[in-house]
């Protein structure tokens, strides 16, 4: 049986939480120190709290000691590995090598895609060496994907979703050589989102401030299967710098892809407990995206975003009429199915590039931009910023519960409570009481059950309840609470 994991990114402890109620089998969080993304470091204290909330659910908690060390640096992160592992992280993800000479806790060691594993033969070194998962470079079609599975045993860990570079996975030097800020220290520049001028060998312009590195996101949504039947057993989703509305929307929506899988195939299984509810509808396009490709999964696709490295968020529609008025003002009518509201950020594309402007009044399809824009009918229309769609995901917008049967049976001193969770973890607690015999039996039984599965705001919910007593009694609230 396989055991399928959605691997969630966490800034911190709050997202990290958030990640694991919206469905993450596991997060990973970068450490105090050497994360390949050096905004985000966390306190050992801030990571123990996040490992044992995912912990409830049977999730796991990754952290990332991912940079390339200097000499004078690795008695300090071989110390936090170890502090790592003593509040129960589950495993560490490392891209330098030298490390595995060093005397390391008892933990597991997650192989980087900094490392570069886009190559059957250096997914097989990293298995020989002692990598427990090898998480693989964005770069590695499905087809390589089956030969590494063919060939290794090791877990294979791949990307699913975001944010994609021009540049090899821990091969990138650029942000090094242009601003002496390296990819593999933790600290990228991001110049592959900068806009430059292409011109010919002989001097001629062909393109005048482009983003002509700048790529699409990835989105493999469509490709989970296809991942599963070659191998890949935990999918990622990109993004320790996005913001939690990101991480609680992309996270909900690959959770109920891999549901809808895991419903109808019989050889696979989520990797943690309890199962999600959501007060929203998951919708990819409503978080941030430069438009999508899954280029490197199968290369019939266009990858580029050289018009903008912003996002565009969600394409609504097109432009029907323009009504201008006096002053900059004006209404717009747009051909779109979509509600719009006050408050929204729409976009498109003019004269200057990817332009856009927020909505002020709605009626139907009719807007009144705050300042009316240069826009032409028939011109494709983005929103990136949905108003009402963001304000949702600020309140509390999942519940994670794992399912329990409770069995109430009487002993021969009182009574005993079992109760066995989805997992098949069982607990059976007895209690020493009178048993008096209810004058009412229908109202006795009620009020044992409304009692014994007052859950609370505990991670469990009830699924059955069953009262195997051979007679109805009547007991105290304060005996039932006791007991439960």
């Amino acid at each position: 049986m396989k055991k399928l994991e959605l691997l969630a990114p966490a800034k911190n402890c709050e997202q990290g939480c958030e990640a694991i109620r919206h469905g993450a089998d596991a997060v990973y969080i970068g450490a105090p120190a050497f994360g390949a993304r050096a905004a985000v470091g966390n306190s050992l204290e801030d990571i123990e709290k996040l490992v044992a909330f995912a912990h409830l659910y049977h999730a796991k908690v990754f952290a990332t000691v991912n940079t390339l060390l200097f000499d004078n640096e690795v008695d300090e992160a071989v110390k936090m590995l170890w502090e790592l592992y003593h509040i129960g992280v589950d495993a560490a993800i490392i891209q330098d090598m030298g490390l595995l000479e060093c005397e390391l806790p008892p933990i597991a060691l997650h192989a980087s895609t900094q490392t570069h594993n886009a190559s059957v033969e250096r997914v097989k070194f990293l298995q020989q060496v002692g990598f427990e998962r090898v998480i693989l470079a964005r770069e590695t079609s499905l087809e390589t994907m089956k030969r590494m599975r063919e060939e290794t045993t090791v877990e294979l860990e791949a990307f699913v979703h975001g944010a994609l570079c021009v540049c090899y996975s821990g091969q990138c030097y650029l942000s090094q050589y242009l601003a002496e800020r390296s990819g593999n220290r933790g600290c990228c520049g991001q110049p592959c989102r900068s806009s430059y001028d292409l011109y010919t060998s002989d001097g001629n312009l062909l393109q005048k401030d482009k983003h002509l590195l700048s790529l699409k996101d990835f989105n493999a949504s469509d490709y989970l299967e296809s991942m599963i039947d070659a191998g890949i057993t935990s999918f990622k989703i990109e993004g320790r710098l996005k913001d939690m509305d990101y991480v609680k929307n992309v996270t909900a929506y690959y959770r109920q892809l891999l549901d809808g899988i895991i419903e109808k195939r019989n050889d696979c299984q989520a990797a943690s407990s309890g199962r999600c509810s959501y007060a929203f509808v998951p919708d990819l396009e409503r978080s941030f995206n430069r438009g999508f490709t899954s280029y490197f999964l199968e290369r019939r696709q266009r990858m580029a975003s050289i018009d903008t490295q912003k996002s565009l968020g969600k394409k609504i529609g097109t432009v029907q009429s323009i009504q201008r008025r006096d002053r900059g003002a004006g209404t717009i009518t747009l051909n779109t199915c979509e509600v719009l509201n006050p408050g929204d950020g729409l976009c498109f594309y003019g004269r200057q590039g990817l332009e856009g402007f927020l909505v002020n009044h709605v009626q139907g399809n009719v807007i009144v931009p705050n300042k009316m824009p240069d826009i032409e009918k028939g011109a494709a229309v983005w929103r990136n910023h949905d108003f009402a769609f963001e304000k949702k995901l600020q309140g509390t917008t999942a519940a994670r519960k794992i399912g329990v049967g409770m069995i109430l049976s009487e002993t021969m001193e009182g009574l005993s409570l079992q109760m066995r969770d989805e997992d098949g973890v069982t607990v059976k607690e007895c209690i020493n009481c009178e048993k008096e015999k209810a004058l009412r039996e229908d109202r006795a039984y009620e009020q044992i059950k409304t009692q014994l599965t007052k859950l609370g705001e505990t991670v469990f919910e009830l699924l059955r309840f069953e009262n195997q007593c051979s007679e109805a009694y009547f007991l105290p609230a304060s005996v039932l609470n006791e007991l439960r």
